[in-house]
């Protein structure tokens, strides 16, 4: 299916069901996961750098770094049952990780999307986000 034929709901063209597991992850499900890793960097921040604006943004990248290889998505991802995986399956790897953490934390990537809900930093990793 080309990307200019209509799909019915996000995720369609990558072969996902319209709901339930593994149906593309939704934004509220996306802000939940993303307000819980940042609420919890925020506070790491506080306890060990007195609140410091570039140690809250280090410690969000590091654990998005660290966990979504191994336990497929951040703790705010897996909270909310959410998980990042790979478009054309199997594991994520390591260098996916740390581009998509990267074009993440530079934002404009992230607020950016296609008609599977898909961010631009989820595209250069060859990621998304679906339900778990």
């Amino acid at each position: 299916m080309s990307d200019s034929v209509r799909q019915n709901f996000p995720g369609e063209r990558l072969g996902l069901p319209q709901t339930g597991r593994g149906s593309i992850g939704r934004v509220g499900r996306r802000l939940g996961g993303l307000a819980i890793d940042w609420a919890c960097a925020v506070v790491i921040s506080i306890a060990f750098f007195g609140y410091d604006s570039f140690a809250t943004l280090l410690v969000f990248a590091v654990v998005q770094i660290v966990f979504l290889p191994t336990i497929g998505g951040s703790p705010g991802h897996r909270l909310v049952g959410l998980r990042v995986v790979r478009v054309d399956g199997g594991w994520i790897g390591l260098w996916r990780p740390f581009l998509r953490t990267l074009l993440l934390i530079l934002v404009i990537p992230a607020v950016i999307w296609d008609p599977d809900q898909r961010g631009l930093h989820d595209k250069a990793a060859g990621t998304m986000v679906v339900r778990g």
